[in-house]
């Protein structure tokens, strides 16, 4: 019964232009944040947590931004189930040097590990990928949810303008059956794994446990891993830039590509913090 009443209201937001959606963003704002507080006391314990050296005004700045960018992000995320591809053009860009890193790979038949963060707005970036169709096959790793109707629902948004998913317990699986295909398969992996078999290491000053998924994947088939970094430089606009982590997985030390993509989500999370998922229970395990 939600998913026949949510459904004629998600899609009529998802037609309306970006500037009526921005206008909306600025009025969810006022009601996630001021109204209801929306896990305002996770992302303030994040926040004070992985910025000990910030004052409490500058946490206060940096909660209050990450909110306006938290409201955008779930009314552009709502936009995919409809936006052409010539406006996903104007708000996805890609440096020269992240077309030329997918031709030089695409040019050696060679299938690559893409690995990033919750930073910007995924859900666009993905619609992104699809765009580059000259490229490879963009794969993204999601977990299915337990509604089915929702679930096809955000399987055909992901899907509709021609990228292709694998389920998280069925990665292994999907890559070996593609091996003979040009692909680039998409990790998102900064989600919270299970404390036993994960790799711990120190992010944003604590403990912390990594997804090795990634490199276990990237290792068994040799893929090189390039790191996808998205930045916001303005309202609505997402800038991917991508950087090599490694050409050879085989020939690095265990945990050497959780560390080395670890390190650099922190780097983009410190040039602009506003942008990162903070709501989520990231530390909710101890080492």
């Amino acid at each position: 019964m939600a998913y026949y009443i949510a459904l004629p209201f998600l899609y009529l937001v998802s037609i309306l232009p970006f500037r009526i959606l921005y206008i909306i963003s600025d009025g969810l704002y006022i009601v996630f944040y001021y109204l209801i507080g929306y896990r305002k006391k996770v992302v303030l314990q994040n926040l004070r947590h992985s910025f000990p050296e910030k004052s409490e005004k500058e946490i206060a700045v940096i909660c209050k931004k990450f909110y306006h960018y938290f409201c955008d992000l779930i009314l552009e995320s709502l936009k995919t189930l409809t936006i052409s591809r010539r406006q996903v053009k104007k708000h996805v860009v890609f440096s020269e040097n992240s077309i030329a890193t997918f031709k030089k790979y695409y040019e050696n038949k060679q299938s690559i590990v893409l690995v990033m963060g919750h930073m910007g707005n995924w859900e666009l970036a993905g619609a992104g990928f699809s765009q580059l169709s000259s490229f490879h096959d963009l794969y993204i790793l999601y977990h299915p949810l337990t509604n089915k109707r929702f679930d096809n629902l955000v399987y055909h948004m992901r899907t509709r303008l021609g990228n292709k998913l694998y389920a998280m317990n069925e990665a292994l699986r999907g890559m070996l059956r593609d091996r003979d295909k040009i692909t680039a398969t998409a990790f998102i992996a900064d989600q919270t794994p299970s404390p036993e078999g994960a790799y711990w290491t120190t992010f944003l000053h604590q403990d912390t446990p990594v997804f090795r998924g990634t490199e276990k994947l990237a290792t068994k088939l040799n893929y090189p891993v390039v790191y996808a970094s998205v930045s916001r430089p303005k309202r609505g606009i997402y800038a991917v830039e991508l950087e090599i982590l490694t050409e050879n997985p085989k020939a690095c030390q265990e945990n050497e590509i959780s560390e080395k993509h670890t390190r650099r989500l922190e780097k983009d999370i410190l040039l602009q913090p506003e942008i990162w998922l903070w709501t989520h229970k990231r530390w909710k395990h101890k080492r």
